[in-house]
């Protein structure tokens, strides 16, 4: 599992120009699973999501969590994470998780963040064209992987 998180100070995302999920202060969530993945992984992205420190105490210093500072979370499914552009110049999107495994994992991953962490969590829709806007807040920009945990 892989996700790039991008603070956010405003975020949106729009299937057919329609608002499907908008937050305000938070992190925007670029999502995605690969063929193996498990419920495991999905409980450690979630928790080291909800409690990386990417916020700002008063000297300055990336000392709070998104659960200490406040915020909501915007996840975005995103099969391109895991495209392989070794060969050629098309990418090929082999590793990313076909749908079927994929969309049960990834709504398990937004219910983790809502109802274990507490977070507010609004989505785009899986599988769809979907425009994202985000206004990024720093820029801070961490990628988090499930295959890198301790």
């Amino acid at each position: 599992m892989r996700v790039v998180i991008q603070r956010s100070k405003q975020a949106s995302v729009s299937v057919n120009d329609k608002i499907t999920g908008a937050i305000d202060s938070g992190y925007v969530l670029l999502v995605g699973l690969t063929h193996n993945d498990s419920l495991e992984d999905v409980k450690y992205v979630a928790k080291k999501v909800a409690e990386l420190r990417l916020w700002e105490d008063d000297a300055g210093k990336m000392n709070h969590s998104i659960t200490e500072h406040g915020g909501a979370i915007l996840s975005v499914s995103q099969f391109t994470l895991y495209a392989d552009t070794s060969k050629g110049r098309r990418p090929s999107f082999i590793d990313a998780a076909r749908p079927e495994t994929a969309l049960p994992l990834w709504e398990a991953f937004n219910e983790e963040l809502r109802d274990v962490h507490g977070l507010q969590v609004e989505t785009g829709v899986f599988g769809a064209m979907m425009d994202v806007s985000l206004i990024n807040d720093g820029p801070v920009t961490i990628i988090v992987e499930s295959k890198t945990k301790e």
